[in-house]
């Protein structure tokens, strides 16, 4: 019987747990199924059945929203049904009070290939329909990704293609965990498609100017340890294991406290793509830290420093 994955201690890989017993909880010295056994597996079959239909999945685990794009028999290409559910459920996830970090994912091998452009195919009125669309629902064709930012942290777990709108949607992530065989790159220079989800804006002030034309103008592509190489991985981690790595380092931020993290999350966003010169953005900094300082935690954080010797000799205790 295989089961949802579920979050452990440690995300070795990022594969689904198998179980070969049903799940049972021990009440009273009697024992519960909390899954009936193979043929009446209800409640697996419903999830299974949910996750063959539906384009995009969530799971929220442990102040954790988990969320997989659903399409690998098109390489987690992003039709437009997929691309307002993307946005529903970042909308659902910046909105959860419970949840600190999201992850995102591809199902089935690859993160994602980009715009599905089985849908445009057809005639020009499906182009110009898809932009009507996108004016009127204020979205990007990958959904989301018109946002400079989210509320919150957004962690990319990338595996195999993150290619064309796929790497945009990377890109619109905080950090990106890569494994070493993925495959990055702007494919769509090579069928003469424009870029529309922010990959011209966002790459250049990741990876430089240089570098990032060097993927505009060629369409080549690079693997993941490239990718690293030039700053667009945060880290680069073997192959099968980019989910789990995601997950530990969502757990990790959802341990610290989040007022000053947000808040200096903020201004960096802020110095990037919105100051018009440096004394803008540093007034903009100490606003924001004002605010952090006045609501937040600050001082209990120096109390734990002063008083308790946390982070002192290199020894530092997250809670």
């Amino acid at each position: 019987m295989n089961v949802p994955f579920k979050l452990m201690k440690i995300f070795p890989s990022a594969k689904t747990v198998s179980l070969k017993k049903p799940l049972h909880l021990h009440v009273n010295n009697k024992i519960i199924p909390t899954r009936t056994n193979s043929t009446g597996n209800e409640a697996s079959e419903k999830f299974h059945d949910a996750e063959k239909k539906d384009p995009v999945i969530v799971e929220n685990i442990d102040r954790i929203a988990l969320i997989g794009i659903n399409r690998p028999e098109r390489r987690n290409a992003i039709d437009k049904r997929t691309a307002k559910l993307l946005i529903e459920l970042f909308n659902d996830f910046e909105k959860n009070s419970t949840l600190d970090v999201a992850v995102l994912y591809g199902k089935g091998g690859n993160f994602c290939s980009g715009f599905d452009m089985k849908e445009l195919a057809k005639s020009r009125d499906e182009i110009n329909t898809l932009i009507e669309e996108c004016t009127r629902y204020k979205m990007r064709p990958l959904g989301p990704t018109k946002l400079k930012q989210f509320e919150k942290p957004v962690i990319a777990a990338v595996n195999g293609y993150a290619v064309a709108g796929g790497l945009e949607l990377a890109l619109m992530c905080d950090l990106r965990i890569v494994e070493e065989t993925a495959i990055l790159g702007m494919y769509n220079r090579r069928f003469d498609i424009p870029m529309t989800d922010g990959g011209s804006v966002r790459l250049p002030k990741m990876i430089g100017l240089s570098r990032a034309l060097d993927l505009i103008i060629t369409g080549r592509q690079i693997n993941g340890r490239t990718a690293f190489d030039w700053g667009l991985a945060n880290r680069l981690v073997d192959t099968g294991t980019a989910l789990g790595q995601a997950m530990n380092l969502a757990r990790i931020i959802g341990t610290l406290p989040k007022t000053s993290l947000l808040s200096d999350r903020n201004s960096a966003y802020y110095s990037t793509f919105e100051s018009c010169n440096f004394e803008d953005a540093m007034q903009f900094e100490l606003r924001n830290a004002n605010n952090a300082i006045c609501n937040g935690t600050c001082l209990k954080g120096i109390k734990k420093f002063v008083v308790d010797g946390q982070g002192r000799h290199g020894s530092f205790k997250v809670n």
